[in-house]
């Protein structure tokens, strides 16, 4: 098989699995998934949701959340993972965005990537999410897929690597709805410890389930 074909096959597959792929995060503007998304590191969206909705009600844009303090934010959003860092990188964030950009979240990556606690992931989900632009986030859930299916070869060790060997085969146009499918694949199906093979949909294209399916016929 060609990376040509398992791509298409993948992206098929895909397709029959969640047509109507998106994010799971809570948002109602760029500010509101902006902080959704800084949250979102090493946590669930599960768990994100549970606290955007009333941090958000009591900060709703950069300049109000720029007046609190840690422990205001702290009030709101301790059950998730790194709350002091978040805490702070959210009060960072939001008096640069008031203080650069005249309270509006700026739509490119180099001015997302100056923000504090955003870094290359962060900023693409909202260039893709937001902005609609097109652009391949690669967090552990796609990191992880994108190996095991083969999309991206062994010598992609880092997420940089893994999203420059998706984007060069995935048509632009696809790239978007095509990162939430492999993230909703990851999340769901293709489990860190036990990807849940017998439900998915490419096995016609995946590399982990023709050694698994080969180990099984020699035994």
């Amino acid at each position: 098989m060609t990376l040509d074909e398992r791509y298409r096959l993948a992206l098929e597959g895909l397709a029959q699995l969640y047509p109507n792929a998106d994010t799971e995060l809570i948002y109602h503007d760029p500010f509101s998934l902006l902080v959704a998304v800084v949250l979102s590191a090493q946590c669930t969206d599960k768990r994100v949701n549970m606290v955007t909705p009333q941090l958000m009600a009591h900060y709703p844009t950069p300049e109000a959340m720029a007046r609190a303090s840690v422990d205001d934010l702290l009030a709101f959003m301790g059950s998730v993972s790194y709350p002091n860092n978040k805490a702070k990188h959210l009060i960072g964030l939001s008096e640069r965005i008031t203080q650069k950009h005249h309270g509006i979240v700026p739509s490119t990556r180099e001015e997302l990537e100056a923000l504090p606690g955003v870094g290359r992931k962060s900023a693409s989900v909202m260039l893709a999410v937001c902005f609609e632009t097109p652009a391949m986030p690669v967090d552990t859930h796609v990191y992880r897929v994108a190996k095991r299916i083969g999309l991206a070869s062994s010598r992609a060790t880092t997420p940089l690597a893994v999203e420059q060997a998706l984007v060069k085969r995935i048509p632009q146009a696809q790239l978007i709805r095509a990162h939430h499918q492999l993230i909703l694949l990851g999340r769901y199906i293709c489990k860190a410890r036990k990807p849940l093979c017998a439900e998915c949909t490419l096995h016609a294209c995946c590399r982990h389930y023709a050694v698994a399916a080969k180990k099984q016929s020699v035994g």
